[in-house]
């Protein structure tokens, strides 16, 4: 099933698309667990990012040819940073470069992310996916100055900035997508293949990654996890390639579509 959120005359309201592009009314909530698809045909209103999050978790350095470009070494275990919510940008809404603190090196990530749909607490790699609701297309947008030389090594600062988490267009869930890991991924920027990989080349895989970011740990439902970024961003090209006003950037991913979004 491919879940929008999109802008009711009410407020904030999830449907589901057909295979013939018509949507259908949800009635309740999907992270509540008490939501059904009626029969009720609408036309969706402005297209919303799928969920609001409580949260958001984000992987780093999760694929083996992303870290060989940065010259990083392959980590132990997940290494994770958050942004903060009110980086969340819709589809098709711009990502605003930020004015009071100023980057000369804003970049562009692919990532799949995964939205909980129930709390999760000490899942295991057998039980991860239960925990799924679905998976949506993001952009984890970097401050890469603010990341690496002016936030003492930490890089929750430079990927919080508001609307540098676009997410969608959909959420389809995990009966659609039952490989998570072997999902074609790329970044297109201005029509300009950037990135283009495959989720198998993830260091730690999405069962891996719940397990550990839930160890003692309660992630809230509606927790949105970014599993990282695949090779081919612009800090690793030569000459580098930053995102500048008047450029478009798509994410998309097999199986859920195109994200896109525009600079100002």
């Amino acid at each position: 099933m491919k879940l929008i959120r999109h802008l009711a005359p009410a407020g904030p309201a999830y449907a589901t698309l057909q295979p013939d592009g018509s949507a259908l009314e949800i009635a309740g909530d999907p992270l509540a667990g008490t939501h059904r698809v009626t029969d009720r045909v609408i036309i969706p209103g402005k297209l919303l990012a799928p969920v609001s999050p409580p949260t958001i978790i984000c992987v780093g350095l999760n694929y083996a040819k992303h870290a060989a470009e940065g010259k990083a070494a392959i980590p132990q275990n997940p290494v994770w940073f958050m942004k903060l919510p009110g980086s969340i940008q819709n589809p098709g809404d711009p990502i605003r470069l930020p004015r009071n603190q100023p980057t000369a090196k804003p970049d562009y990530e692919a990532e799949l992310a995964i939205v909980l749909g129930r709390e999760c607490r000490d899942a295991t790699r057998e039980n991860a996916l239960s925990y799924v609701l679905g998976y949506t297309c993001a952009n984890d947008v970097s401050a890469r100055d603010w990341q690496r030389d002016w936030s003492g090594s930490q890089w929750c600062h430079a990927k919080s900035f508001d609307t540098f988490c676009p997410l969608g267009p959909v959420l389809v869930t995990p009966d659609e997508l039952p490989q998570p890991n072997a999902l074609r991924i790329r970044s297109i920027l201005n029509g300009a293949v950037m990135q283009d990989s495959n989720t198998s080349d993830m260091i730690f895989d999405i069962p891996t990654i719940i397990a550990f970011l839930s160890a003692d740990k309660t992630l809230p439902a509606g927790t949105v996890i970014l599993t990282g970024t695949p090779e081919g961003v612009g800090f690793a090209r030569k000459p580098p390639v930053w995102l500048k006003p008047g450029d478009t950037i798509a994410i998309e991913i097999e199986g859920i579509g195109t994200l896109t979004n525009p600079v100002v």
